[in-house]
């Protein structure tokens, strides 16, 4: 069992900066692959971003190539989304997820899901 807890979200400035954090319980935690979505009012869950579990390889959603960055500290259970040159479309509630081999993109296939933390990016 994995629990997770987001936080960072928070109303910011077009071309502002936010850091989103995931914080795991649980055992193993870094046997597990772990990512982002978001999910904006009345739109589909959107894939953001994954770090896979043992060397930490990313990969990442083509809207936040070259704006956001992933990160994982397994020895405190944290992993992290920079996210900079924010847009007004980033406005979303941001997910962590966590599965131990998981078809990245697919939201289906993640076992562990936190609460979601709102991000709004005014423009």
């Amino acid at each position: 069992q994995v629990q997770l807890v987001e936080s960072g979200g928070g109303l910011v400035q077009a071309g502002g900066s936010l850091r989103l954090s995931c914080a795991a319980s649980g055992r193993a935690f870094s046997t597990y692959a772990v990512a982002w979505f978001r999910q904006a009012p009345e739109k589909e869950r959107e894939f953001v971003a994954v770090i896979s579990r043992g060397v930490g390889s990313t990969y990442y959603g083509d809207p936040v190539k070259g704006r956001f960055t992933i990160s994982r500290d397994n020895h405190n259970n944290m992993v992290y989304l920079q996210m900079n040159s924010l847009k007004p479309e980033d406005t979303a509630v941001y997910y962590c997820a966590a599965a131990t081999n998981p078809y990245y993109e697919r939201p289906s296939s993640y076992d562990y899901w936190g609460q979601g933390t709102q991000v709004t990016v005014a423009s």
